[in-house]
């Protein structure tokens, strides 16, 4: 087998899929913390919304277009530790220092100073996510070549990451309780700390204690010098285009992008219906029932629906695993329309179950398509390409993500909700409950319309696996 072709054949061990999860336990809990962390720059520093609209866009943006170059550099890296694990040990220490650095920010100082100094800080950190991310996923998609396995590894990941989400949301009640600190700028940069430097350790594992093999003579990779960036960046683009060209692959990424971006557009109204819907506007009425539903939707995710998705695929077959789970989500999403009940707010805890099977399985199954997609990729091209699969699929990721932000604010705008107000105009918060249900309901139901003859199923992935060993002689 050539060493471009990392993958390992069969069952993975246990401890190799934890050391995966830990990894995707800081890959998930950097971006946890980080949106709630946020906040705290137009509440309690005082930053227009349109900086904060910079800040929220800009990095993101960077981020999404390195990805690509990442993803060509770590498929064609010559070492002796392979491809991969250099760059994900790298990336955690760019990830945890600058995290921790990016949040020292103080009231003291004049608004355009933590403006820059966040700015300049936030893309250090969103180009290490870069160099640590891409590498790290490709390395999940290389750990087997069984159709199945594949889906046990990102589920026990999956499983392991949603933990970030479960975390993440009592940092609101750290942060706003006196008895903890007594400000919420002061909270963020002690926990910054915190979730910086545990975050960086989790990272670098994966990097430690999973195997790869040596491709310091691999005579297939691209080489990587300044002298041949031009034509690196010239192939780059060819096997973006290549990529696209592959349907299975077009249709995972278009799906989504649909619902997971769908889902971010209308992630942050959440809050405001518990306040001003539940609660008729009193933030302190609704105590700790905003952090519940996020708190509540992650463990439904972590308990129900990965167990559920794994089990499922085994079954049925990945796609028709995806449109029964996207089918439940959309029911939740009525459900919740019906569940936020003024005076029972306990009420919305009844659809969390069948709400959290849209994006609680979304990447769990994507993932496991993702790696069958490579071996169909290697069968037409040769090429071994998971670091540019990867890429492009968070790619479309990232880039959904920061145009949900701009949608955010849009939609707000559109119903005339305004943030921070004792009272709201007639109708703002009809509006955007109308939005929360429908606009994820919208992209859900066209991505299952986009993955309705998705065909690439357990017995043509068998085929492809057997005729690349084939091709290798390891029949």
């Amino acid at each position: 087998m050539s060493n471009t072709n990392s993958t390992s054949s069969g069952k993975v061990p246990v401890g190799q899929k934890i050391a995966f999860g830990l990894g995707m336990l800081a890959n998930q809990m950097f971006p946890a913390a980080l949106g709630i962390f946020m906040v705290v720059l137009v509440e309690n520093l005082g930053m227009p919304s349109w900086m904060w609209g910079v800040l929220f866009f800009v990095p993101r943006i960077v981020d999404a277009f390195f990805d690509p170059i990442m993803g060509f550099i770590s498929d064609n890296t010559k070492s002796v530790w392979g491809r991969r694990r250099q760059y994900v040990f790298i990336g955690s220490i760019i990830m945890g220092i600058s995290f921790v650095i990016m949040w020292q920010l103080y009231r003291e100082n004049s608004v355009t100073y933590n403006f820059t100094f966040f700015l300049i800080w936030s893309l250090i950190f969103h180009i290490g996510l870069s160099i640590f991310s891409v590498p790290f996923v490709a390395m999940g998609y290389e750990m087997s070549d069984d159709f199945h396995e594949r889906t046990s590894i990102m589920a026990i990941s999956q499983w392991i990451g949603q933990w970030a989400w479960v975390i993440a949301p009592w940092f609101w009640v750290v942060m706003y309780d006196p008895t903890w600190f007594p400000n919420a700028d002061t909270a963020t940069r002690t926990l910054a700390v915190w979730v910086g430097i545990s975050c960086m350790i989790l990272a670098m594992i994966p990097a430690i204690f999973i195997k790869s093999k040596s491709t310091k003579l691999d005579e297939n990779l691209k080489p990587l010098t300044f002298s041949t960036i031009g034509g690196s960046l010239k192939e780059i683009l060819i096997s973006f285009k290549e990529a696209f060209v592959n349907k299975p692959f077009r249709k995972i990424c278009i799906a989504t992008f649909l619902i997971f971006n769908a889902f971010n557009t209308v992630a942050g109204f959440t809050f405001f219906i518990v306040v001003y819907y539940l609660f008729n506007g009193d933030a302190a009425a609704s105590g700790i029932w905003p952090t519940l539903f996020g708190c509540l939707g992650a463990l439904s995710t972590t308990f129900i629906v990965i167990p559920s998705v794994a089990w499922m695929s085994k079954k049925m077959e990945k796609k028709k695993t995806f449109l029964i789970c996207q089918g439940i989500s959309v029911f939740g999403y009525i459900l919740l329309w019906f569940l936020f009940i003024p005076g029972k707010p306990y009420m919305f805890i009844f659809a969390l179950p069948f709400f959290s099977f849209g994006i609680g399985s979304l990447f769990t199954l994507m993932m496991s398509m993702t790696a069958d997609i490579c071996d169909m990729d290697e069968l037409e091209s040769g090429k071994r390409r998971e670091g540019l699969f990867g890429a492009i699929y968070w790619w479309m990721v990232k880039f959904g993500f920061a145009i949900a932000g701009l949608l955010t604010g849009i939609i707000m705008s559109v119903v005339s909700f305004k943030a921070g107000a004792e009272t709201q105009p007639e109708g703002a918060v009809t509006g955007l409950r109308l939005f929360f249900s429908g606009v994820p309901i919208l992209g859900t139901l066209i991505a299952m319309w986009v993955m309705r003859n998705y065909d690439l199923t357990e017995a043509k992935a068998n085929e492809i696996k057997n005729e690349l060993k084939a091709r290798k002689g390891e029949l």
